[in-house]
């Protein structure tokens, strides 16, 4: 904000260029602060009155911002006059593709979500059928939060992202419908399509709302039905060559039966922290989905969690790793040895990139919590000599689809927010 300032002073910057930024920064402010009025915008920003007063009268004139109240009972006329930012100047899309499920959300420019719909997918269902049960879903949820055309969308779905292109790229196993749904939704409308990782965009979720908002620098890993990593390095998303950053699955590891191999991840990290390899890990613990640990304490007058699946509907692996955290000591020789295989993929990234912090995310990641993560730093800090905290993550079970919603207000606000010269 320092170096906006001072280019905002008109020190090295065109005219034309310093307004733009002076811009940029009320409405940055607008946006974190909430209504503002013309002499808070002066003492924030450190620009002039007279440069705030045409900075009003150009948002106001772009749509941008309007009056919203007055500042102060007491007060009255121009310089008590709060400016907020129209909310509703433009409508944004966030997605999050499952192999079987689509969930849409509709938000605000604030990012505030106004509509949310999400629908199953039919296994059998042709790549066509798929497409017009998702478009549905969108035109439902934006017929419910009353918005137009979407000013962008944005779409979390597993497999490759090629970064050069922004499409799908060497992954085969991943639903025909969901290469469809996305050029569907590039035909049906002129706002801008972005896709990318779902776990790139929970990572986003935890660096803007979650457990890594103190961290420029972090890896999530994501541990659910299958596994993945997404790595931010100086505030950056990383994404590598082919989109292929944190492929996690495919990293060997000891304590597999073999080595994975360019078709698939089996014999890799996945062997060991999957969903299944979870399932049968309980199994030799004693432990089945959907029942209660070994000294589990009667949940009645549990908090509960009402962003998760309840443990009837939530995946096996996940119920069965609730279950061992309810059941406290009854769960504990199950989640050391959990934490124990989870360490060996955290070890490896660390000895790579030395993030000094690794958020666990994902089904597993989330119903785990402080528990799981506490064990996995402990067996960390034995096998790696470099100082990494291990956090839980906290945004909940829609991380995916709130990064896509993010995602969504930083390209619309980066185009709205710079008013036509």
């Amino acid at each position: 904000m320092h170096a906006l300032r001072a280019a905002a002073a008109g020190r090295t910057a065109s005219p034309s260029t310093a307004r733009l930024i002076n811009d940029r920064i009320a409405l940055q402010l607008l946006q974190s602060e909430g209504p503002l009025t013309a002499g808070q915008l002066t003492s924030l920003t450190g620009l002039s009155r007279p440069t705030v007063a045409d900075l009003v009268d150009r948002l106001q004139t772009a749509g941008l911002i309007a009056v919203v109240g007055e500042s102060g009972a007491q007060r009255r006329g121009p310089n008590a006059k709060l400016y907020g930012i129209v909310a509703d100047r433009a409508h944004l899309v966030g997605l999050d593709l499952r192999a079987h499920s689509v969930t849409v959300a509709v938000a605000d420019l604030l990012g505030r979500v106004r509509a949310e719909r999400a629908v199953p997918i039919g296994p059998d269902d042709p790549p066509g059928r798929a497409v017009a049960t998702a478009l549905a879903a969108l035109d439902t949820a934006l017929d419910a939060a009353g918005a137009g055309r979407p000013h962008a969308i944005a779409v979390g779905a597993p497999g490759l992202v090629d970064p050069a292109t922004g499409r799908f790229g060497g992954t085969d196993w991943i639903p025909a419908w969901h290469a469809a749904l996305v050029g569907a939704l590039q035909d049906r409308t002129a706002a801008p399509v972005l896709l990318e990782n779902e776990v790139n965009l929970a990572a986003l979720a935890e660096q803007r709302d979650g457990a890594a908002t103190d961290r420029d620098t972090f890896v999530l890993l994501w541990l659910g039905h299958g596994t993945g990593a997404a790595v931010v390095l100086d505030g950056r998303l990383r994404r590598g060559a082919s989109g292929g950053t944190g492929e996690i699955g495919f990293l060997p590891v000891p304590g597999t039966d073999g080595l994975p191999t360019a078709g698939g991840c089996d014999g890799g990290f996945h062997s060991l922290a999957g969903s299944a390899a979870i399932c049968a890990l309980a199994a030799v613990h004693g432990l089945r989905p959907g029942a209660p640990a070994p000294g589990a304490a009667p949940d009645a007058g549990a908090d509960v969690d009402t962003d998760t699946d309840t443990d009837a509907d939530a995946p096996p692996a996940e119920s069965v790793v609730r279950a061992a955290v309810a059941a406290g000591a009854g769960g504990d020789a199950f989640l050391d040895a959990l934490a124990a295989r989870i360490a060996l993929g955290v070890a490896a990234v660390c000895a790579v990139l030395d993030p000094g912090c690794v958020v666990l995310g994902g089904e597993i990641g989330r119903s785990g919590g402080d528990p799981l993560a506490t064990r996995v730093a402990g067996h960390l800090a034995r096998i790696s000599p470099l100082s990494t905290e291990v956090r839980a993550g906290t945004v909940g079970g829609r991380a995916v689809l709130h990064g896509a919603v993010l995602a969504a207000t930083d390209a619309a606000q980066n185009e709205l927010f710079a008013p036509a010269r």
